[in-house]
């Protein structure tokens, strides 16, 4: 198993702030995405990277967790054309923690597998004291 460096974060709700923030405190390079670049403005000045697009994350990250919110989010995000299978290497992590669709899961994986990508459909519950 490669050693994990640098984890991309997309969406940057109430959960998803407070997980990047504990992989920041952690050590890990975080790099983070999220529609309303604003919401990532307390990460960014604690230390994160931005990036503008999907495609930048994917390209950066040995490991990407996203944390959205619908399944067709969830769709867009990985199988998109500037999606994140489109683009990450073989060999990265793509961790969805959305609550989605469990076919929509089994597809992704199927596509990640076919370019070597490992994924994993991980929905979390509990809200900002949860995260």
């Amino acid at each position: 198993m490669a050693k994990i460096k640098t984890v991309g974060f997309i969406g940057i709700g109430v959960m998803g702030r407070s997980m990047a923030g504990h992989l920041m405190d952690a050590g890990y390079e975080v790099i983070v995405y999220t529609r309303t670049k604003a919401k990532a403005d307390a990460l960014i000045q604690k230390g994160a990277s931005w990036k503008p697009a999907v495609k930048e994350i994917a390209e950066s990250a040995d490991a990407v967790i996203t944390m959205v919110g619908y399944p067709s989010d969830v769709e867009e995000i990985y199988l998109g054309e500037d999606g994140l299978v489109a683009h990450a290497a073989p060999g990265t992590y793509l961790i969805d923690m959305t609550t989605s669709k469990p076919q929509l899961a089994k597809e992704i994986e199927l596509k990640a597998k076919e370019r070597g990508i490992f994924t994993l459909d991980a929905p979390v519950s509990g809200g900002d004291i949860g995260a």
